[in-house]
């Protein structure tokens, strides 16, 4: 059976406005849409007063300038980041040197042969936090407390962070409302991100607040969803594997057909991050390690 996942969407975004999102949350969307970023990098701004700046955006002066001018007449006090996917963390630096705030996040261990570049947003290399998190601690300001919930699977670094004042999630790329998450090996895990999932749903939170699109307000239910799909999946490319095809390419248009094929190489990495979790449990057989133009059957 189909397993449909409950997206939602936005019908307009005004670039550079300071939008109201909760009593402690505000929101300022990059001008920056692609075919990964939806409508754009949500910026959440946390607090009154002295705020936190959450996912500051990409390298780009107008959104920079749209965040400075409107916290004019408070203080950013932390920069937070979910991970160094550039659309997410390259504005850190920047808006560091205007603001003088330190910058809070997961360090990324670089890996020479990452394939992100074509098919996601590419990897922020010259990221530095001055903090550097890890699961649990815990970063607090003026009114607001943010727990950190590290969730690799996205990428390696991804860190969620937890508004406990609202039990409010800000989920980064891990969950988001408008599409499914991207995996791209070798940094990218689909075991790494399925654990990260379940882990979500040991939590009570309330709402969730991605990145990129809006908010999701059943999200025990909607990560559900997500990881249903994840098996879905899994369970079709079990069954083109049984049907012969043996490689990347012959499975993603076997198994993908719900999808444009425009969008067909970066779904080509998904389903090298399945056929990686059914080797690493033993389930499929490649001649030598696992890569994008191996051969694979299911083990008899």
């Amino acid at each position: 059976m189909e397993v449909r996942i409950p997206f939602q969407f936005e019908d307009k975004v005004v670039y550079g406005e300071l939008g109201y999102v909760s009593p402690l949350i505000r929101r300022i969307v990059a001008p920056n849409p692609s075919l990964f970023t939806y409508k754009g990098t949500g910026t959440y701004i946390v607090g009154r007063g002295n705020v936190a700046v959450i996912d500051p955006g990409p390298n780009l002066g107008q959104h920079i300038s749209a965040i400075v001018d409107a916290l004019r007449d408070e203080v950013i006090s932390h920069i937070v980041v979910t991970h160094t996917h550039s659309d997410h963390s390259s504005a850190a630096n920047p808006l560091q040197q205007i603001c003088g705030a330190p910058i809070y996040g997961r360090s990324l261990k670089i890996i020479d042969d990452c394939d992100d570049q074509q098919f996601e947003e590419e990897f922020d290399r010259g990221f530095t936090p001055t903090v550097e998190v890890s699961d649990g601690d815990v970063v607090e300001g003026d009114g607001w407390t943010l727990e950190c919930v590290h969730t690799p699977g996205h990428m390696s670094n991804h860190i969620c962070y937890r508004l406990t004042e609202e039990r409010a999630l800000f989920s980064g790329d891990h969950v988001m409302g408008w599409s499914t998450t991207v995996i791209i090996p070798p940094d990218g895990s689909m075991k790494a991100y399925l654990e990260s999932l379940n882990k979500l749903l040991l939590a009570d939170d309330d709402i969730y607040y991605p990145t990129h699109g809006p908010a999701i307000s059943s999200p025990h239910r909607y990560v559900s969803a997500c990881i249903e799909h994840r098996y879905e999946r899994e369970r079709e490319v079990i069954r083109s594997l049984k049907t012969g095809n043996t490689t990347i390419q012959e499975l993603v248009t076997d198994v993908y057909q719900d999808i444009i094929q425009s969008l067909y190489p970066a779904a080509s990495r998904s389903l090298f991050a399945i056929l990686i979790k059914l080797w690493e449990e033993g389930r499929v057989l490649c001649k030598g390690e696992p890569n994008l133009f191996g051969e694979f059957r299911l083990r008899e």
